[in-house]
């Protein structure tokens, strides 16, 4: 999982790299909407060590001895692909992503994005409270105190000394302020819950 975590990352920093050249004027809509997908990604990863990382440490000593019922092991997994299946329910978000959308035109693009973006945004703020790290407009300057929180801030750029740094603000970032997942009653042991289900129109 940190494998796939570092290539998401290395993927998202060339992404909003690309972004800030001139050359990425035409294409600033396709590498936006790549880097919200690649964000998201890379929360369901965070998510699943979260959930992991809260799994293992719940459990006494003794617990630990004897062997774990499957359903506790695959609970942070299928809470996980359970808030996967919200995305695709207020947003469409796995019907876009698993879709070839090389055949349709730009403007086909742009409508199935905005389904996207408004029900997974509305998704986002109400079980994770996503906030900006930095409140600032983009493009304004602001201070990085001295014993900042390292993974709220990526500093570009000239650097030297232990700050704080004063600076030009290229993006805002992003944080969870709560995380309010709704929590499984029951998880069966042999299988992950579905996302989506099929739906089949009887005549």
């Amino acid at each position: 999982m940190s494998t796939v975590s570092i290539i998401l990352t290395v993927v998202l920093v060339g992404l909003n790299a690309f972004s800030l050249s001139p050359a990425s004027g035409p294409y600033y809509f396709y590498i936006s909407l790549g880097s919200f997908l690649v964000a998201l990604a890379l929360l369901g990863l965070m998510l699943g060590i979260r959930f992991r990382r809260h799994e293992g440490n719940s459990y006494s000593t003794e617990a630990a001895r004897s062997p774990l019922p499957q359903a506790v092991i695959n609970r942070g997994e299928a809470e996980i692909v359970s808030f996967l299946g919200t995305l695709q329910e207020r947003g469409r978000l796995v019907d876009f992503l698993m879709e070839d959308i090389t055949t349709f035109n730009d403007a086909q693009v742009g409508a199935a994005a905005r389904v996207v973006h408004n029900g997974c945004r509305a998704a986002l703020q109400e079980y994770l409270g996503i906030r900006s790290v930095r409140e600032e407009a983009e493009g304004s300057s602001v201070t990085v105190p001295s014993g900042y929180q390292a993974d709220e801030y990526r500093l570009i750029g000239n650097i030297r000394g232990e700050g704080p740094f004063t600076g030009t603000l290229v993006h805002r970032g992003w944080k969870a302020a709560s995380v309010r997942l709704p929590r499984l009653v029951r998880v069966e042991t042999d299988r992950l819950p579905t996302i989506a289900p099929a739906e089949v129109e009887i005549k």
